[in-house]
């Protein structure tokens, strides 16, 4: 029986190779996990064309996944770098990777990124749209936009993000919110403006049933942007962000009609206290399609270390339903990130993904914590780098002051609580070696 995407397939109720290796991955009976992503709260973004894929599922019971932004700009295009960037997001286990290259001719560098990685891979279609047309933005067509999206389909990108919501009914209550941020969005604000300029409807939301034609031949999971997602916590929830999810929640079930598999994108910046509520929110409007979420940073003060607001943010909309993650690095707002930067930003949003899900009562989440904990009991440094996050890091700390007693660290020495009541429990309190 023929299938053009896993959401066909599985409305068929074809197991396809994909959902066997994420069943596996995931520990989820095959016949579940197909009846989820055949109604939409899980997707599998999965290019017929990406061949280096390992693939990975997004959605309702599976593990929280995450996202490393990458890409250049005009002030610093040296794609090498770039990979070197993608390698180290590979060894770190990031499960998404998206290539947000704004300058020049990106074609080359996404076709040695796509088959390089294992990671999904997600563009921005539109931001492609200048650099690769040559044309100024007034004389981009509709055409135009739609040519950009297939031409990344065809390369092998397992997901798109296209800001289809910002219309001019979402535009015209942008307008009237009288916003601190404006639009914050790259590719809302640019559809913003030539929707502006030419006074003609967003190309995406006109002609969406030929964008979901060109997801499903090679079967690309849209990414459903939200070009109206607050940049300021003053700005959160307001009736342009709103407007756009419920838009969205209706391109949802087009999707889906057409069998393209869908996630929602997600603020932005946005106080603790919000946060639950526009899960929720999401989940309701968008009939529980997978919610991809940037942050949220919770407080809009903290440059230098947005890695940190991004990842208090993540672990809580994560625990209240969030299925994606994007990870936020401490260069967010200052500059184009560096190595390092892409490092830390990764290691914090894998702390947010993995308190998130032990949050939820994933099954087996907390196993690897619980085994953390009985080699901290045994004072068993060696085994407490096997199951760190970032073992380098704990092993380089370890080791730059050691303690006298191999059996501690230099913080406590011989007073270790660990030490002291392993001493006590073996009957040998009487010379506890202080």
């Amino acid at each position: 029986m023929k299938y053009n995407t896993q959401m066909e397939a599985a409305k068929k109720g074809i197991t396809t190779p994909q959902m066997k290796i994420v069943a596996e991955k995931e520990q989820i009976p095959i016949n579940l996990l197909m009846e989820r992503v055949a109604a939409g709260s899980i997707a599998i973004p999965a290019n017929v064309n990406h061949t280096s894929l390992n693939p990975e599922g997004v959605g309702a019971g599976l593990r929280t996944k995450i996202n490393v932004n990458l890409g250049v700009s005009g002030d610093c295009a040296d794609y090498d770098k770039e990979m070197d960037k993608v390698k180290m997001s590979v060894e770190l286990k990031a499960e998404a990777i998206m290539d947000l290259s704004n300058y020049g001719k990106t074609f080359e560098f996404r076709r040695r990124l796509i088959e390089y990685s294992p990671a999904m891979i997600g563009t921005v279609p539109i931001y492609d749209v200048l650099g690769y047309l040559e044309k100024e933005l007034a004389n981009v067509t509709a055409e135009d936009f739609l040519k950009v999206v297939e031409l990344h389909a065809q390369q092998g990108v397992d997901f798109v993000t296209i800001h289809a919501g910002i219309n001019r009914n979402t535009a015209a209550k942008f307008k009237e919110s009288g916003r601190l941020t404006n639009i914050v969005s790259r590719g809302g604000s640019l559809l913003f403006a030539w929707m502006d300029i030419t006074g003609n409807e967003n190309p995406f939301y006109e002609h969406y049933d030929r964008v979901l034609d060109i997801l499903n031949k090679y079967d690309v999971t849209i990414s459903l942007g939200d070009a109206l997602r607050p940049g300021s916590i003053k700005d959160s929830t307001d009736a342009g962000q709103v407007t756009e999810l419920v838009e969205l929640g209706l391109l949802t079930k087009r999707a889906w009609e057409r069998n393209v598999q869908v996630m929602i994108e997600g603020p932005g910046h946005m106080a603790i206290d919000e946060i639950e509520a526009n899960v929720k929110l999401q989940k309701r409007l968008c009939h529980n399609a997978p919610f991809y979420v940037l942050g949220p940073l919770v407080t809009d003060i903290a440059p230098g270390y947005d890695h940190i607001t991004s990842a208090i943010g993540g672990a809580i909309a994560g625990a209240a339903g969030a299925d994606f993650l994007c990870y936020v690095t401490p260069a967010e707002h200052l500059r184009l990130p560096d190595l390092q930067d892409v490092k830390d930003g990764i290691i914090a949003a894998k702390i947010s993904a993995h308190a998130a899900d032990i949050a939820k009562g994933l099954p087996g989440a907390r196993d690897i914590d619980n085994k953390m904990s009985d080699a901290r009991r045994r004072v068993d440094f060696e085994e407490m780098f096997t199951y760190a996050i970032d073992p380098v890091k704990a092993r380089t700390y370890y080791e730059s002051r050691p303690a006298a007693d191999k059996h501690s660290c230099s913080m406590c020495g011989k007073m270790c609580a660990m030490r002291t009541m392993n001493t006590v429990l073996a009957g040998e309190a009487e010379d506890l070696g202080l």
